[in-house]
């Protein structure tokens, strides 16, 4: 169904069993999938992307111009995949020359107030609460649960499978697996529950506490603490994924474990 009372441009590419409600605007460059609901008062800027099955809620904006001073107009664009959930106020900014797209991939959970800048890439099955901000060339890999006024800085990285706790302010990348702690920005252990949950086996998930160890609680620089795990621990697709993520970061890596002396200094 098709509110009268909403702007729907004639090029716009709008797919089957389509929802728009009264007051939504969709500019003419954008493409629609299938069973996608439109509320009341969103905004669907040209470049807009969008998969099937997707919501997007009252005044979110999708594919909106880059806050970034080195854009000039460029076509670019915004892609987001299947079935996502995406909340009030939500702004999702289109790329720049940079990348070309900002990418947003499938059943994602964007609650109210997230902003996604330019160029970000964000995976699947994320959870991003109210009003996190994420910076331009931000990458978020899938699986990742983001705590409320969490704010990441431009260029940063986080890892499959994290959970970063709500307040936090991220300059730094974040590997697979672990959860990171919002006064300090420093590791606090496996994220064990969510990988639990997404049928991790009680060996994968020990063989990540096995790694961690090393890397954030040995003492050892990130560095030879990857040489380490690799002398120590068997060959898996976990142990691979974390040391590949510490060695290829470039604003390097959160705060390893903190002891309690150590908060206090």
């Amino acid at each position: 169904m098709i509110s009268n009372l909403a702007y729907i441009h004639p090029d716009a590419q709008i797919g089957k069993n389509v929802t728009v409600e009264p007051f939504a605007y969709i500019a003419g460059d954008t493409v629609i999938g299938d069973d996608c609901w439109i509320g009341p008062g969103a905004v669907i800027h040209d470049g807009a992307r969008i998969g099937k099955g997707c919501k997007i809620h009252t005044a979110a904006s999708i594919a909106c111009t880059p806050q970034d001073l080195k854009f000039v107009g460029e076509k670019t664009t915004a892609e987001i995949g299947d079935y996502n959930e995406i909340r009030e106020y939500v702004t999702i900014s289109r790329g720049t020359a940079s990348r070309g797209k900002t990418v947003v991939g499938s059943h994602n959970l964007i609650m109210a107030y997230v902003h996604i800048a330019h160029d970000d890439v964000v995976g699947s099955h994320c959870v991003i609460a109210n009003r996190v901000s994420l910076a331009g060339e931000v990458e978020v890999g899938d699986w990742a649960v983001i705590g409320g006024h969490v704010a990441v800085h431009q260029w940063t990285r986080i890892g499959d499978h994290t959970m970063i706790q709500g307040g936090a302010l991220v300059g730094k990348d974040i590997p697979p697996y672990i959860i990171v702690r919002n006064d300090t920005v420093s590791f606090a252990g496996v994220n064990k529950i969510g990988l639990s949950r997404r049928g991790f086996s009680a060996e994968q998930i020990g063989a990540i506490h096995d790694a961690c160890r090393i890397l954030f609680q040995s003492g050892l620089n990130y560095m030879n603490g990857c040489d380490e795990v690799e002398r120590q621990l068997p060959q898996s697709e976990e142990r691979d994924l974390l040391l590949r993520f510490i060695r290829e970061s470039k604003r390097g890596v959160c705060r390893p474990y903190l002891a309690k002396s150590d908060k206090e200094e």
